[in-house]
């Protein structure tokens, strides 16, 4: 069974930091894009930043110079960095993988549960 466990989410003051920590486990032949998407209530899933396999990202403009992704390959796991967090930062995080499976011929992105980040003032 496949998985994606993520770990790290908790309550942080304003301009404090959190890391999270997200790791596939399963017959996973091979991992493609990975990254975090954020759910805030009331507001739509939105995308936060991702990594590709050769390690190029991407970041929505809210968090950039803030967070930073990053993976490791031989482990299936991938991090993001949160510093510098805000009151709007707070949002339940889930971590996604683009991934090929053992006797798949496609990829296909999975989800992790989600953990919640909580910043206060």
């Amino acid at each position: 069974q496949v998985q994606l466990v993520e770990s790290g989410g908790g309550l942080v003051q304003a301009g404090g930091s959190l890391r999270l920590s997200c790791a596939a486990s399963g017959s996973v032949l091979s991992i493609g894009d990975m990254g975090w998407y954020r759910q805030a209530p009331g507001n739509q899933r939105e995308l936060v930043a991702t990594i590709s396999g050769a390690g190029i990202t991407t970041y929505a403009d809210s968090v950039k110079e803030r967070f930073a992704i990053s993976r490791d390959n031989p482990k299936n796991t991938v991090t993001l960095q949160m510093n510098s967090l805000k009151r709007e930062d707070t949002a339940v995080y889930y971590c996604y993988a683009d991934l090929l499976l053992l006797a798949s011929v496609r990829s296909y992105k999975y989800w992790g549960q989600g953990t919640q980040v909580t910043v206060s003032s």
